[in-house]
């Protein structure tokens, strides 16, 4: 099977598992949670809970109960980050991923609400893998078990967090005197984008039971392929589509954003994505574990066109 083949099947298998999360659109605040799963379901790479899922083959996981909630929650965090993004008073874009954004279907004042929805939903749903510690297991293994998803819930908070992924927002969205340099856009990217790559592939490692060493290789990885991610972003900003991207371009040039295509050309930043990407590579390549199609898609992000 080819790697776009097996991508999309594993694309398939996340959405399938997601929708055994999502609420159930009934109640009096059901439009909520409509506009919620709107957002969710809209498509996407599912990179995010793919990257969880390929860590913990990585590390030889086994019990997919523990797995499962963090999954669907971390997609959960991701697109309640793009709701939020789309809005207004952000990026006031009125496409993603070739639909209409959330606010633009359902106003702005619901939008703000499916977002903190999403937020709220994927820590109860995450919460939900204590439930799969079983009774039978002895008490030291169910120990095991606590340790492990409660230093998954810690990642996961503190990913997403103000030492996270919003705090990288915050630098982001504040205005500064001149062109912001190298150094601070770095700081944007490594937390508003990387810190969810981050959790992701640290939490995969965590519930398979990786050593404290290992999860912070893995924490090295994952902040090179988020950073050269976002950097990619920004070339792909520039030199795509509407339609391939799924979304509007030269959005960065409206917001008047500096980006590494502003700061040091396509060129220059088209040989960051490859310089980041490799590091990364490496090393992931010095682990004494093989996940081949992790390897692959690891890869396949320097040269994606969307």
């Amino acid at each position: 099977m080819s790697f776009d083949n097996e991508k999309s099947s594993r694309v398939t298998a996340i959405e399938t598992m997601i929708k055994n999360y999502i609420p159930k659109e009934e109640g009096y605040q059901k439009t909520v949670f409509e506009a919620m799963n709107y957002s969710l379901m809209a498509g996407g790479k599912r990179l995010r809970p793919m990257l969880m899922e390929e860590t913990f083959l990585l590390f030889d996981g086994k019990d997919r109960d523990f797995l499962d909630p963090f999954m669907a929650a971390i997609e959960m965090i991701h697109t309640y980050s793009l709701v939020h993004d789309d809005l207004p008073a952000m990026d006031n874009d009125e496409y993603r991923r070739g639909r209409k954004t959330t606010h633009v279907v359902y106003g702005e004042a619901m939008a703000i609400l499916a977002g903190d929805g999403l937020l709220n939903y994927a820590f109860e749903t995450a919460a939900k893998a204590f439930d799969a510690i079983s009774d039978t297991d002895s008490e030291n293994e169910q120990l095991i078990q606590y340790k492990r998803v409660a230093k998954a819930m810690k990642i996961l908070s503190q990913k997403a967090g103000i030492y996270g992924m919003i705090g990288g927002q915050v630098v982001d969205v504040e205005e500064y005197d001149g062109i912001i340099d190298r150094d601070r856009l770095d700081f944007i990217y490594q937390l508003k984008t990387a810190a969810l790559v981050e959790a992701s592939m640290m939490i995969g490692a965590v519930l398979a039971g990786a050593t404290e060493t290992e999860v912070g290789q893995i924490e090295k990885i994952a902040g090179g392929i988020g950073l050269a991610f976002q950097i990619k972003d920004d070339i792909l900003d520039v030199t795509s589509t509407e339609e391939v991207l799924g979304k509007p371009i030269h959005s960065d040039e409206k917001n008047q954003k500096t980006t590494y295509v502003s700061i040091m050309g396509i060129n220059e930043a088209e040989k960051e994505v490859v310089k980041i990407s490799e590091e990364a590579v490496r090393i992931y390549d010095a682990l004494p574990y093989q996940n081949e199609y992790l390897r692959a898609l690891i890869l396949q992000l320097i040269y994606r066109e969307k």
